[in-house]
């Protein structure tokens, strides 16, 4: 018997071991962890139980017959991130690249088709070469495995994806589908054709970093979701992430205790906007001051930065938090903002997390370069996200909210449950200077006639009483009352039950 599990526990070793010291070295090198420390980093200590540990390829073309290494490039199983259960895998770079074989797509459908059927987070760290190019279409068909269940996945449980290396061609399509994707800074990048399909079919030349590069990805196309400076940083803050989110669709989002006094006042906030209307505040202040213990977990922080999306706590609770964010834009509308916003809103409703909505929006981007970028079909995106969704929304305005953009910020008339205003609220079809110009163009030529009529239009409609006066409005409270007024708010939403029609699925404009 001894011999036996001896036997076993060597085994395991040349396991661990992947595709040898040499190549582990090797990814240390690159100021990369390996695959297995990737996963020890991100779970509880000694939580992990690894699946398929044993399982090779099957391939006996070019070779590969006498090249087989146990665990086939991909390491499998669940853990628990603060004793919650999580199932992950992480692409073992130091084995055939990472590459993708039959066998290595078998074991990443496993954990997530048990992930689903029980109800848990899935968690993916890639750093691969892409497809096993000796396997051919069995390798093209494995993706195409991953990609079923990720679809089957979405909206049922969370879904994350790091990007800790390479990951090109048909990798990149799984980590596109999941619901966060996040990248480690110059050590990772993303892309459909690397540098050299590009030169070759574009003539253009360009550096992996250029091409698909963390920076790249944050900051301009919107693919990720954030990006941090190294390995460690990256796997603390996904451990942070799932601290907010729910285990799956059939629970509510998790509760943790809290020092924080649901009814603290912030006087502060009575004096965050500007008494000039043009004068931007940060907005990201009033969430962490209303947020418990001020804890606000930023998502697409680099991207469409005239929105903040991300998710906090109230009474110890998960609510996702959307705000115009003056400071950049002035908070206006344009396509990176409403995609953002729209994808970051659907979620919240997937996953039964409360939407709490801070308004300050002087409309939607005017120009060319957006109306062909397609802005009507994405600002209609966010307004269907916010229509549809059914959990609990309190939406506060503390400046302006015009025109249609007022509409689409989950005002009363897409089923708000609690619209609060601040005094300081402006709501209208426009400015009152533009609008005096178009009632009054007549008088164009009159300055101070002008002057006259745009005070006049100030002074009866740039406020939240004609708003309140209708109902759209349910309260103008205080600004330094607002975290209580919120925390009431979501008490009394605790129980809300609201259902769209029966339907196969909708047909948001994509």
């Amino acid at each position: 018997m001894k011999d036996i599990v001896e036997a076993l526990e060597k085994k395991r070793q040349d396991a661990r071991l992947g595709g040898g010291q040499k190549r582990i070295d090797a990814q240390h090198a690159k100021g990369k962890l390996t695959a297995r420390e990737r996963v020890a980093l991100l779970l509880d200590e000694g939580s992990f139980e690894e699946w398929d540990m044993f399982v090779e390829h099957r391939s006996h073309d070019f070779g590969m017959e006498n090249q087989r290494i146990p665990g086939d490039g991909v390491v499998t199983g669940w853990g628990t991130i603060n004793g919650r259960v999580i199932y992950v895998f992480s692409k073992d770079f130091t084995v055939f690249g990472g590459s993708l074989s039959r066998a290595h797509a078998e074991k990443i459908v496993k954990v997530q088709q048990a992930a689903m059927k029980n109800g848990a987070p899935l968690i993916g760290l890639f750093d691969a070469g892409g497809a096993r190019i000796q396997e051919g279409v069995e390798a093209l068909g494995g993706y195409a495995d991953i990609f079923l269940e990720n679809v089957l996945a979405s909206g049922v449980i969370p879904q994350i994806s790091v990007i800790m290396g390479p990951c090109a061609g048909g990798d990149v399509y799984s980590p596109a589908m999941t619901d966060f994707i996040f990248m480690v800074k110059d050590t990772s990048y993303m892309y459909v054709t690397g540098p050299d399909v590009v030169k070759t079919v574009t003539n253009e030349i360009v550096t992996h970093e250029e091409l698909g590069g963390a920076r790249v990805h944050a900051q301009k196309s919107g693919v990720v979701d954030g990006s941090y400076e190294n390995d460690i940083e990256t796997l603390t803050q996904m451990r942070r992430l799932v601290g907010f989110l729910p285990l799956s669709n059939r629970e509510k989002p998790p509760t943790v205790p809290t020092f924080d006094d649901p009814e603290r006042a912030e006087p502060s906030l009575d004096s965050l906007v500007p008494a000039n209307p043009n004068t931007p505040y940060d907005m990201k202040e009033l969430i962490q001051k209303v947020a418990d213990e001020g804890d606000f977990f930023e998502i697409g922080k680099d991207f469409g930065k005239n929105i903040i999306t991300g998710f906090g706590r109230m009474e110890g609770s998960t609510v996702g938090f959307v705000a115009n964010q003056p400071m950049s834009l002035a908070g206006v509308l344009d396509i990176d903002a409403s995609r953002k916003a729209a994808r970051f809103v659907r979620f919240c409703d997937c996953f039964n997390i409360p939407i709490i909505t801070f308004v300050d929006v002087p409309g939607f981007m005017p120009g060319t370069k957006q109306e062909y970028g397609g802005l009507i079909k994405h600002g209609a995106k966010l307004l269907f996200a916010y229509a549809e969704a059914t959990v609990p929304k309190v939406t506060v305005i503390t400046r302006k909210a015009y025109g249609g953009a007022y509409d689409v910020m989950s005002s009363k008339h897409l089923r708000g449950d609690v619209n609060f205003a601040w005094p300081t609220a402006e709501i209208a079809v426009m400015g009152a200077k533009g609008a005096v110009e178009i009632i009054f163009r007549a008088d164009i030529g009159d300055a101070e006639k002008i002057a006259a009529r745009t005070a006049e239009y100030q002074s009866r409609f740039a406020n939240p009483y004609v708003a309140a006066s209708r109902g759209f409005i349910d309260d103008v409270i205080m600004p330094h009352n607002t975290r209580k007024r919120i925390v009431r708010s979501l008490r009394t939403l605790k129980n809300k039950q609201l259902s769209n029609p029966q339907k196969k699925h909708d047909n948001i404009p994509l």
